[in-house]
């Protein structure tokens, strides 16, 4: 198990309520959240270094990477509301 810090996070009442209908561990369904934010940033990050070095992604890359993420069913479809 990791180390951990105790802090204070101050949120608005109405999504606490909320969050105490989804889970009995709120530290931990926060930390969960927080660790996705911090990947999300990270990867935008990379995306932005990787196309300032190499330029933009073509519309085949783009595809391409549909295709893996969402399978062969969401290349299509989905992709246009990407």
């Amino acid at each position: 198990m990791s180390s951990t810090t105790r802090i204070t996070v101050t949120l608005p009442s109405d999504q606490v309520a909320e969050l105490r209908k989804l889970t009995d561990n709120i530290s931990g369904y926060v930390a969960e959240a927080v660790a996705r934010q911090i990947r999300h940033q990270l990867l935008g990050d990379d995306l932005r270094r990787h196309e300032e070095e190499h330029g933009g992604f073509s519309d085949e890359e783009l595809a391409d990477a549909r295709s893996k993420i969402f399978g062969a069913a969401g290349s299509s479809k989905d992709a246009d509301a990407a």
